[in-house]
């Protein structure tokens, strides 16, 4: 056949099987109007909701995902997708902050009443000081540090917010902006606070129906795997003959690494969206894209041998805003499924123990096994020792009582996601509302965590829904109110759009009259 390549041509493309992607492709063979083809260069669908598995057996997702849903049209799709009541475990959401040694509920704020008498005073003198301050003060926070200071006091700041969330998107709370959080502004309920102090009483925050539903097996990403068996395979190109490298915006062409060409009319982009400006080769885009910033984020994973200590229980997620650990926070991913680690007579030879020191013997011993997985941000403003960063958390979950030092470790994993956070800094709105319309002028939809950046709307659900409604402006213009609107879906039941909708009823019964 000498040097031409296959060339295909479809209506819409869509670059990347994450949840943006497979919410695209979803809603193009329900419309089952334009043709559509999705690519993306590995072989297993989920992108950044996806789940690894270490050669001793233990899962762990890629961070601490878990399922809030604000759409019903996503529920019907994962329903679609593991449909029995088997497939998932159903959890109370518990959740803990972890200062001055002593776990206080989350949320924070409610929760002084734990504190020692000189922090308990700095955080309630804070919080009247916000309240007068809202009293007076009509105009909108500058930037998330002074929302803190505003919603918080000082006190709360200083104990918690502050360094907690420096650790968590590794930039200064002053370099944020704070839209991203809905316009509200919420003052203190100081009376809440102080009549907790004085009763001492601890409140937790979520209330009764604060539940979450987790898969029974393969993790996370077996929720985005068997999203995209609903696929028809004919549409789907995943693994290294779906890898793109070259974007042709202008002969609206993209190239794939065996040198198949794709010839599109629309193209849903779904990869991070200043690597696409680099595969257009666009100097303009490329520039105006270095006004995004981004954080790394470092997931380790640390499988142990014994029963789960009663000090851990029934703890989901844990927040660490103290320097006497690296990571911002802790999912206790074994309490998550049992079948997130092996089971108890599997024989797995102890690593290590917790303290670094060598096990007396390397035999093969049963369980049964319980796992922990912690998460680390990195930036050029937080620099993190990536060849000891797995000793300093192991380090950290026994300066923190999670785990003791003689605890035996039977598995440990650590991978970096480059792309991890999208960071709501000061200037990521004046880049964006001037990149992605240059892009749609391109006839490119560039949608999803990283794709459009938002990361109010960048859990998975939202991910999901921004391809959804990408794949509707496309073919009917519809207002993609996820990407403009994040506080109005964020605020309401979004439960219009449906994945067996009047076009497909109608389709049925119009069958059954001919």
């Amino acid at each position: 056949m000498g040097s031409a390549k296959e060339e295909i041509s479809v209506d819409v493309l869509v670059i990347g099987a994450g949840p943006t992607g497979l919410g695209a492709a979803k809603r193009l063979n329900q419309i089952d109007g334009p043709s559509w083809l999705i690519v993306d260069s590995n072989e297993t669908p989920g992108g950044l909701a996806s789940t690894d598995v270490t050669p001793e057996g233990f899962l762990y997702d890629v961070g601490g995902h878990v399922i809030f849903s604000h759409y019903k049209y996503f529920d019907d799709c994962i329903d679609e997708a593991l449909p029995n009541e088997d497939d998932w475990y159903t959890h109370q959401r518990i959740s803990y902050v972890r200062c001055k040694e002593m776990w206080v509920p989350y949320p924070f704020q409610n929760n002084i009443s734990m504190l020692g008498k000189d922090d308990q005073a700095k955080c309630i003198d804070g919080m009247i000081d916000a309240v007068i301050e809202g009293r007076v003060n009509a105009t909108k926070p500058k930037d998330f540090d002074e929302f803190i200071l505003r919603t918080m006091g000082v006190g709360v700041a200083d104990l918690f917010m502050r360094p907690y969330n420096y650790k968590v998107w590794a930039v200064p709370t002053t370099k944020m902006q704070c839209a991203w959080l809905g316009e509200r502004v919420a003052t203190p309920d100081v009376k809440k606070v102080i009549s907790n102090v004085i009763q001492n009483k601890t409140a937790g925050g979520w209330g009764p129906n604060a539940t979450f539903r987790f898969p029974a097996r393969d993790g996370t990403g077996g929720i985005w795997i068997a999203v995209a068996k609903t696929l028809p395979k004919p549409n789907t190109r995943f693994g290294e003959h779906g890898a793109v490298t070259k974007v042709d915006a202008d002969g609206h062409r993209v190239t794939l690494k065996d040198g198949t060409v794709v010839k599109y009319e629309k193209l849903i982009n779904t990869m991070a969206v200043d690597s696409l400006v680099e595969h257009m080769g666009d100097k303009e885009l490329i520039t105006l894209s270095k006004g995004l910033f981004y954080s790394t984020t470092h997931v380790i994973g640390v499988g142990i041998r014994g029963e789960l200590p009663g000090r851990i229980g029934d703890k989901c997620w844990l927040y660490f805003p103290e320097d006497n650990c690296p990571f911002y926070r802790a999912t206790i991913f074994s309490n998550y499924s049992p079948y997130n680690q092996p089971q108890k007579d599997v024989k797995l030879p102890t690593q290590q123990l917790a303290d670094g020191s060598k096990p007396s013997s390397s035999e093969p011993k049963e369980g049964p096994y319980w796992s922990i997985m912690v998460e680390v941000s990195e930036s050029s403003m937080k620099p993190v020792d990536v060849k000891n960063l797995l000793r300093e958390s192991i380090q950290g979950l026994i300066n923190t009582d999670m785990i003791k030092s003689d605890d035996e470790i039977v598995s440990t994993y650590h991978r970096a996601f480059d792309h991890g956070y999208p960071t709501p800094t000061l200037e990521r709105e004046g880049v964006l509302t001037k990149l992605l319309p240059a892009l749609q002028a391109k006839d490119i939809w560039s949608r999803g965590r990283f794709g459009s950046w938002r990361y109010e709307v960048g859990n998975q659900d939202h991910s999901f829904m921004l391809g959804v409604e990408a794949a509707d402006n496309i073919v009917n213009g519809a207002v993609e109110l996820t990407l403009n609107y994040p506080d109005f879906v964020n605020g309401r039941q979004n439960t219009e759009r449906r994945l067996v909708e009047g076009a497909q009823q109608f389709a049925k019964s119009k069958k059954n009259i001919d």
